[in-house]
């Protein structure tokens, strides 16, 4: 069953990339006490996330974090060495957040995942952006086909805040 307004988003670890290597971090270690723009893409580097989805997020992340926005997250079914790698070809710097899920764990459990295994690339996040806060889901945006970016783009979550 998909995530909708009002859920909890459900417990799941991500990892991020440090300079001592990955480190876990939960759901909770994200998004309790705080108010999170969360943005799922099907892969780092792929053409629409790296040239349409992100760069809106880099963009914007000054307006975005002014209407009190603690946290910009972008979460991929990815190791933490290639959304590390995705993070520093960008130039996010500490501007995004980049979650590794490398397992599909999360996706899953918030039933945003996809087989795409057609295309040769397994299960996947779809495409979507939320805010949420303290944990629970205000607003959602699922994009109906992978290579669109246009209602969970920065712009339209940015309208919503």
């Amino acid at each position: 069953m998909t995530i909708k307004v009002g859920d909890h988003l459900p417990q799941a670890t991500f990892r991020v990339k440090t300079e001592d290597g990955p480190k876990p971090v939960t759901v909770d270690d994200v998004f309790k006490g705080k108010k999170v723009v969360l943005f799922g893409v099907p892969g780092a580097f792929t053409p629409t996330c790296s040239m349409n989805h992100l760069p809106g997020y880099l963009e914007l992340n000054d307006e975005i974090r002014a209407k009190g926005v603690d946290t910009i997250a972008v979460v991929a079914v990815n190791d933490p060495f290639v959304m590390g790698a995705w993070q520093r070809a960008t130039d996010a710097g500490d501007r995004i957040l980049f979650l590794a899920d490398g397992s599909a764990e999360f996706a899953r459990a918030a039933g945003l995942d996809v087989d795409l295994s057609g295309a040769g690339l397994g299960t996947r996040s779809k495409r979507y952006s939320m805010i949420v806060e303290d944990g629970v889901v205000k607003a959602l945006h699922i994009e109906e086909a992978p290579g669109q970016a246009e209602a969970s783009a920065a712009g339209a979550i940015l309208a919503e805040l």
